[in-house]
C-alpha cells in the first residue's frame, strides 16, 4: 500500500469553510492533473490587442470562466508544491549534486506559481489567496523524508495529469498542461534516481483516476 502524504495529516488551512468547499468543488470538477496547466509557455494577451476584432488576444481575453477556475485550483496547488521545496531545500538537507538537482524543481514549482497569478490576472481573474501551510513533525527531519514526500508529490501530479482528460477550452492553456505534465514526469524520475528507484518504471506512464487522487489530496486540508 502507497504511504499517505504527510500521514494523511492535514498540510493546508483555509481561512474560511467558503475558501474549502469551493477548492474541493474544483477538484470534483477538474482533478489534481489540472494543477500543471501553467508556466513560462503560458502567456498574457499584448496591451491593447484584444481591442482588436477577431484576434488571438481577443480571444485569451474573453476566455472562458472555467478556465479561470481551473486556473485557480492549480494556483492553490502550485502554492503548496513551491511552499514544500522551499521549506525543505532552506533545511540544508541536501549537499552537492543532490542539491544542484533540486534547486531548479524549486524553482519551477515557484515559476509555475508565478506565471499562474499573472495568467489569471491578465485574463480578468482574480488569484485566489495563498493557504496557510503547516507540515507535521518530521516532514523536514532527513533528507530521506523530504525526498520520499517530494517523490508522492511528483507521482501524484503525473498520475493524475494522465488519469484526467483536460476540460480545458482554451488551445494554449492546454498546450501549456502538455508541456507542465512532461516537466512534472522529469521532476518525478530526478527523484526516483535521489532515492535509488526507478526513474521510468514503465513505458507508458501510469494513470490516477479522480477519486485516487482526491482521496490523497482531501485528508491534507483542514
Amino acid at each position: 500500500m502507497r504511504r499517505k502524504m504527510f500521514g494523511g495529516r492535514p498540510v493546508v488551512e483555509f481561512q474560511t469553510g467558503l475558501q474549502r468547499r469551493e477548492f474541493l468543488r474544483l477538484a470534483g470538477i477538474v482533478g489534481v492533473g489540472a494543477g500543471f496547466v501553467a508556466g513560462g509557455v503560458l502567456s498574457a494577451p499584448a496591451a491593447g490587442a484584444a481591442t482588436v476584432p477577431g484576434s488571438r488576444a481577443a480571444a485569451l481575453a474573453a476566455i472562458e470562466t472555467s478556465d479561470l477556475d481551473i486556473l485557480n485550483y492549480a494556483l492553490t496547488l502550485e502554492y503548496l508544491e513551491a511552499d514544500f521545496y522551499a521549506t525543505g531545500l532552506q533545511s540544508g538537507l541536501l549537499t552537492d549534486r543532490e542539491l544542484e538537482l533540486v534547486t531548479p524543481i524549486g524553482d519551477h514549482e515557484q515559476q509555475h506559481v508565478d506565471a499562474v497569478t499573472a495568467a489569471l490576472t491578465a485574463f480578468g481573474g482574480t488569484p485566489v489567496a495563498k493557504p496557510k501551510i503547516t507540515y507535521p513533525a518530521g516532514t523536514f527531519a532527513s533528507r530521506d523524508s523530504f525526498l520520499q514526500t517530494a517523490a508522492q508529490f511528483e507521482e501524484l501530479g503525473v498520475t493524475a495529469y494522465h488519469g484526467k482528460v483536460p476540460l480545458i477550452k482554451d488551445a494554449d492553456v492546454l498546450a501549456a498542461a502538455a508541456s507542465i505534465a512532461g516537466v512534472e514526469s522529469r521532476h518525478a524520475a530526478v527523484i526516483a534516481a535521489l532515492l535509488q528507484g526507478d526513474p521510468f518504471p514503465a513505458p507508458v506512464e501510469k494513470a490516477a483516476s479522480e477519486e485516487q487522487v482526491l482521496a490523497a489530496v482531501t485528508p491534507l486540508i483542514s
